[in-house]
């Protein structure tokens, strides 16, 4: 018995043919497929459907919880654990914490937003089995992929091959998993 394949790949010779084949995948209801090309296509996440990313809000978090952090280690360093008064300053102040505060912001948001991405895009993926395709090199260079995956729900080899015809889809070829 075979084993059931990943999907099927279709190429597109323009970046306005992969555009509009992928407003009519998204249009049939599709979920689980994707567009491969060699350059960003403006206005294409919303051809295909995507909803906004949550990485910037991955990344806020990580800086807010960066600026407290070093608040906090500020206040507590200085208020309680090493307490030093200094030509009659405060024990604690917002404007010596800041700089403190201000790298770790940084560094933070920095972190939180490497790692958002990394998990919600599934990285790092060393395998994936569009990679069997023998012309996926041309996806970097000049042509332009569209890979319906086959444990999508609305996945018939028939049917979607005859959606990725009318697209206008061509050499549409099924993927080993």
């Amino acid at each position: 018995m075979a084993a059931q394949p990943y999907g099927l790949i279709a190429t597109f010779e323009t970046a306005a043919d992969v555009y509009h084949a992928a407003e009519q995948v998204r249009d049939a209801g599709y979920k689980n497929w994707d567009v491969i090309a060699p350059c960003p296509i403006h206005g294409m996440d919303k051809a295909m459907g995507l909803k906004r990313s949550i990485v910037p809000r991955i990344s806020l978090a990580g800086g807010i919880t960066g600026f407290i952090t070093g608040m906090t280690l500020i206040w507590y360093t200085n208020g309680f654990d090493y307490q030093l008064i200094v030509g009659g300053k405060p024990l604690f102040s917002p404007m010596f914490a800041f700089p403190v505060s201000y790298e770790l912001t940084i560094l933070f948001t920095a972190f939180a937003t490497i790692i958002g991405m990394f998990v919600l895009n599934g990285l790092p993926m060393h395998y994936h089995p569009v990679l069997k395709y023998d012309k996926i090199g041309r996806g970097l260079d000049d042509r332009f992929f569209i890979v319906i995956e086959s444990r999508d729900p609305r996945f018939n080899d028939a049917n979607t091959k005859a959606l990725l015809e009318k697209a206008g889809g061509k050499e549409i070829t099924t993927l080993e998993a």
